[in-house]
């Protein structure tokens, strides 16, 4: 039976389908059987990311109104056996997701998939309450900044009160924090807020660090998941976190800032 996972943010920008994406592909290269779900209807980005935007024939929308089949409306990866995409609709509104369709959807991939990945649109209008009632897991994506952090407050309040887990089973959905776009330096110039603050705040369990990086715009250009570049540091973090959803323990990487060598620090005093 498929675990299902939300992976949700406050504030949009923080490279929330980049990390549905990452995530996705880190577990399907592990074997894992993985499908994800593009909920940000209108907004269609999940398919580009991936780069199966031009096999997009019918979607998540189509399946839920009984046009096409789900068969029809998955994508399969080129690269990965194990990955599938059902990507979402650029023409309708978010109201053509109802409870009754997106139940149906997710009954029928759960016994075909390991995990369920819902890429959820930021903030908690219709499509955000979509993609995380019917969730077992939650990943709340975050930059290290003030407005992302309260605002990831605001959605841990709606994963702890709105969720189908909550109202049948009285049970706390399990709650991951990711942060993004992690610049070390910026930290310590007190330009970013520090992990331990944001910990404090969120009380949740840290799930990864990922640092700035340009491999990441670069990745996400190319319609490539990161983590199937094992050369970044971005990409090696998202790996980690895929490791600790599978219950790994792993030390925090990419947290201090890189020491710059000899001639680097004499060019700079020179300068």
């Amino acid at each position: 039976m498929a675990k299902i996972i939300v992976i949700t943010s406050g504030k949009g920008g923080v490279g929330k389908t980049t990390t549905t994406a990452a995530l996705g592909a880190g577990l399907a290269a592990r074997g894992h059987r993985t499908v994800i779900i593009d909920f940000d209807v209108g907004l269609r980005n999940l398919d580009m990311i991936l780069g199966c935007e031009r096999r997009v024939v019918f979607d998540f929308i189509n399946v839920i109104n009984g046009e096409a089949k789900l068969h029809q409306a998955l994508i399969k990866d080129k690269r990965l056996d194990t990955l599938h995409i059902l990507p979402t609709s650029q023409t309708r509104d978010k109201d053509a997701l109802t409870t009754e369709g997106v139940e149906s959807v997710l009954d029928q991939l759960r016994g075909d998939f390991d995990f369920i990945l819902c890429d959820s649109p930021a903030g908690i209008e219709r499509g955000a309450h979509m993609a995380m009632y019917f969730a077992d897991e939650a990943v709340v994506v975050a930059n290290p900044e003030v407005s992302s952090v309260r605002d990831c407050d605001r959605i841990l309040g709606l994963l702890d009160s709105k969720t189908r887990k909550v109202e049948r089973e009285q049970e706390r959905l399990k709650q991951y924090l990711l942060l993004t776009r992690f610049d070390p330096g910026r930290v310590n110039k007190g330009e970013m807020l520090r992990i331990e603050d944001i910990l404090e705040i969120l009380a949740i369990d840290l799930l990864g660090v990922i640092p700035e990086s340009e491999s990441v715009l670069k990745a996400s250009n190319l319609g490539m998941p990161v983590t199937l570049d094992n050369k970044s540091n971005a990409g090696k973090a998202y790996l980690d976190a895929v490791s600790r959803l599978l219950g790994e323990q792993l030390e925090h990487r990419f947290l201090a800032p890189e020491r710059r060598g000899l001639l680097q620090r004499l060019m700079g005093r020179t300068a």
